[in-house]
């Protein structure tokens, strides 16, 4: 058994409340101002499918019998994915202009702290994973899959899912470990 951990995970298809992300399209889909708090914390941002394919990694030795695989696991961007809450909203108002944000200097008794990083060296040197999306391509992608869903209804998540499957095999000259067609939907 492994535990894993992973960083401030975003994408399509997360409406929880009091997410950074959720909170600012759901208001951008109203034309409403998103109220942010502490825009200069800092958070290791990745997209979803990030640490997936690394738990799918590790899930892979583990089902293997590699032992010496159990053991807890960060899945984290690389240093330039640990950005501030306020450069987050920037990435994502280049993605879609309806984004308005106001920051609050009211804390209301929060118990955040304002920088969190995790190291991921492991999970590279170990399992030979890497994040295959970069910060502003995290930002575009979930930004497009709320900006499709709010204005057209469409949900993007399979085509997003191929498009990373595809970056991935790029990445890694094509031998990335995932299998994923339509029909497997």
């Amino acid at each position: 058994m492994a535990s894993c951990r992973a960083g401030n995970v975003i994408g399509g298809g997360d409406w929880t409340e009091d997410r950074l992300i959720p909170d600012i399209v759901r208001a951008a889909a109203k034309n409403e101002t998103a109220v942010i708090r502490m825009p200069q914390a800092v958070r290791p941002w990745e997209h979803v499918l990030e640490p997936l394919a690394g738990y799918l990694r590790l899930g892979q030795r583990l089902m293997e019998g590699k032992t010496e695989f159990a053991e807890a696991w960060n899945f984290a961007p690389d240093a330039e994915g640990h950005e501030t809450v306020g450069e987050i909203v920037r990435l994502a108002s280049h993605s879609w202009q309806k984004i308005k944000i106001a920051a609050t200097t009211a804390q209301a008794n929060l118990h955040e702290t304002t920088l969190l990083k995790l190291d991921c060296t492991k999970a590279k040197n170990r399992l030979d994973w890497k994040p295959v999306w970069n910060l502003q391509q995290a930002v575009e992608k979930t930004v497009e899959w709320y900006r499709e869903y709010y204005e057209n209804g469409t949900i993007l998540t399979w085509e997003q899912l191929e498009i990373y499957l595809e970056d991935a095999r790029q990445a890694v000259h094509g031998d990335f470990p995932l299998a994923f067609s339509r029909q497997n939907r």
